[in-house]
C-alpha cells in the first residue's frame, strides 16, 4: 500500500516551483494593479463594462494590470489593460470550472496553489481593486485587509468599485464587526469604495510615490490629465 504522506515532500518542489516562475515572470511587470471580480459576468454586463473602463485607465497611468486570468471581470481587466497599451498578466488557477485563461492576457501563469497565486497578487502590486465578484473576490480582499491589519503590509489601497454592490457588506461590517467589537473603528479606513474612476487611480499614484520616496527613488509614473 502507497503512504499518501510520502509524497508530501515532493509537493514542496512544485509549490517552489510556483514561486520561481511566478517572481521570474512576474518581476519585470512593477509596479502592478491587481484587480478582482466575477468570473460569472458576462460581456454585456455593467460590471464586465466597469472592468475594462477601470483596468484601462489604470493602465494608461503607467500601471501593469494583474488579474485571476480567467473570465468575467477578469478578462474585462486584461481587455482594458490591452486597449490601453500597457501590460496585462493573468495569473491563472487551474479549476475543474469556471476558469479558462482569458484571451486578452499577454502574461499568462498557471497555478495549481491558491496561497503561491495570492503571494504574487500582493508582492508585485501597489494596490487592489475589488469589482463585483464572490467568495474568490471577497478572499482577495479580505486577505489584503487582513495584511494590513496586521501590519504585515502597510499603506496599500484596498479599493471597493461599485458602491451599490458593496454597501450591503459595509452595513454589516459596520453594524456586526465594529459594533461587537471584532475589528476596530479604525479599521474602516483600511479601505475605501468609489463610483469613480479617477479616484482609484488617483489612490494609487499617491500610494506608489509614497512607497518609491520611501525607497528613495525616483517616479516612473506617468501622471493622468
Amino acid at each position: 500500500m502507497v503512504d499518501q504522506h510520502s509524497k508530501d515532500t515532493w509537493i514542496i518542489f512544485k509549490i517552489m516551483g510556483e514561486f520561481v516562475e511566478g517572481f521570474e515572470t512576474l518581476r519585470p511587470v512593477w509596479p502592478a494593479v491587481s484587480i478582482f471580480g466575477s468570473a460569472r459576468v458576462k460581456p454585456d454586463h455593467p460590471f464586465y463594462k466597469d472592468g475594462v473602463r477601470v483596468a484601462e485607465a489604470v493602465a494608461r497611468a503607467g500601471f501593469s494590470v494583474i488579474t485571476g486570468g480567467g473570465p468575467g471581470i477578469m478578462e474585462a481587466a486584461n481587455k482594458g489593460a490591452r486597449r490601453a497599451g500597457g501590460r496585462s498578466i493573468g495569473l491563472n488557477i487551474k479549476l475543474p470550472f469556471e476558469q479558462a485563461p482569458n484571451e486578452y492576457a499577454d502574461t499568462l501563469i498557471h497555478f495549481d496553489y491558491f496561497f503561491a497565486r495570492k503571494v504574487m497578487f500582493v508582492k508585485y502590486a501597489c494596490g487592489f481593486v475589488g469589482l463585483p465578484g464572490g467568495f474568490g473576490t471577497l478572499d482577495e480582499v479580505f486577505e489584503a485587509l487582513t495584511l494590513m491589519q496586521t501590519e504585515k503590509i502597510r499603506d496599500f489601497p484596498v479599493i471597493l468599485f461599485g458602491t451599490e454592490f458593496w454597501s450591503g457588506l459595509l452595513e454589516w461590517i459596520d453594524k456586526k464587526l465594529v459594533d461587537e467589537k471584532m475589528i476596530s473603528r479604525k479599521d474602516l479606513r483600511l479601505f475605501r469604495v468609489t463610483d469613480d474612476v479617477d479616484e482609484v487611480v488617483r489612490v494609487i499614484q499617491r500610494y506608489h510615490k509614497r512607497l518609491r520616496r520611501r525607497q528613495g527613488e525616483g517616479d516612473d509614473v506617468r501622471e493622468t490629465p
